[in-house]
């Protein structure tokens, strides 16, 4: 009896070797949680024509950008787990949106089988110049000398932006209250006209604020400093240990999928990100390099979302967010 199942353990083995050596064997479906434009839109049109030579196969770039990724994301849990449908978006779509949704359309652990990180994409806190502090050491100084007089802009409510203050304010003992906005650039508009004091978005729309001295960046959120602005310091070095924040981008598949296979989409995408110039691109993007695998890209998602549905769980109980 030993004898046979060590035999079926070892065809079940090589057949599952076999399958992703042989794959792919037709055109892939890589469903984009976000619109054309988006951070997985523009990593996926990275990726795509690298992976499109290296496979022979066809990479075929599907946005399905509705309800902030839920609905790309329940394409996918409803795909055969086959690898000819592959999922990448952003981290929020898995360890933050269910959680914050009453009848989710899938489970973000039990529907998906993680094949790769690829990228994190720093926050930056940046305030009115005429507001009176240079660091996130002063914000906070000011912040507990003036207890929720300080406004911060944010896209929305319960996106990764939100949640990272309420961090911040729990992390700092503070008491920055939230406005939040339809969307990223009219949070920049009003900061900049003072009606707000502080706004926290990811780097690039930013940018040319900064440069012109129309907002004033305290920190970025990641755990390390971004390229884009190499002397603004993280917010952990500015004396909050251990905070990090950013959105993230990541390959799924649905749950189930041979390990063989994702591992052999693993290794494409680490290959078309190792192709000179699709760094640079990210970096351009302000964006981080992250490629890591399906066991740390696991490990990371079971993170994040321990870190992020303690945070909304609190809010829920204060009755700052609703579910939906």
């Amino acid at each position: 009896m030993k004898l046979i199942f060590a035999a079926l353990s070892f065809a079940l083995v090589a057949t599952g070797s076999a399958w992703g050596q042989a794959y792919p064997t037709k055109p892939v479906r890589l469903i984009i949680g976000g619109l054309p434009g988006t951070a997985p839109d523009i990593i996926a049109r990275i990726i795509g024509p690298s992976m499109t030579e290296s496979m022979g196969q066809s990479l075929i770039l599907d946005n399905r950008g509705g309800g902030a990724g839920l609905l790309g994301a329940q394409i996918t849990a409803a795909a055969a787990p086959d690898g000819y449908t592959v999922l990448i978006v952003g981290g929020g779509s898995l360890v933050i949106v269910p959680f914050l949704t009453k009848t989710p359309p899938y489970d973000p652990v039990k529907d998906f089988t993680p094949v790769t990180l690829v990228s994190l994409a720093p926050l930056v806190l940046a305030c009115n110049p005429a507001l009176p502090v240079k660091t996130v050491q002063e914000l906070i100084s000011l912040s507990k000398a003036k207890p929720k007089d300080l406004l911060y802009g944010t896209p929305g409510v319960g996106g990764i932006h939100h949640l990272t203050i309420e961090m911040l304010n729990r992390a700092a003992g503070i008491s920055l209250m939230h406005v939040p906005y339809k969307g990223g650039p009219p949070a920049v508009i009003d900061a900049i006209a003072g009606r707000v004091q502080l706004v926290i978005t990811t780097v690039i729309p930013v940018a040319p604020h900064i440069k012109a001295a129309r907002l004033r960046p305290l920190a970025v959120t990641s755990a390390k400093r971004t390229s884009v602005y190499p002397d603004v310091p993280t917010v952990a070095e500015s004396g909050v240990q251990g905070f990090e924040s950013h959105q993230w981008f990541g390959i799924f598949t649905p749950s189930n999928t041979p390990g063989a296979i994702r591992e052999r989409f693993y290794k494409e995408v680490r290959m078309a990100v190792d192709k000179p110039g699709a760094t640079t691109i990210l970096d351009q993007e302000g964006q981080l390099l992250a490629v890591n695998g399906p066991k740390a890209l696991d490990e990371f998602r079971r993170t994040e979302t321990a870190k992020w549905t303690k945070i909304i769980s609190q809010l829920h109980a204060a009755g700052a967010i609703e579910m939906r």
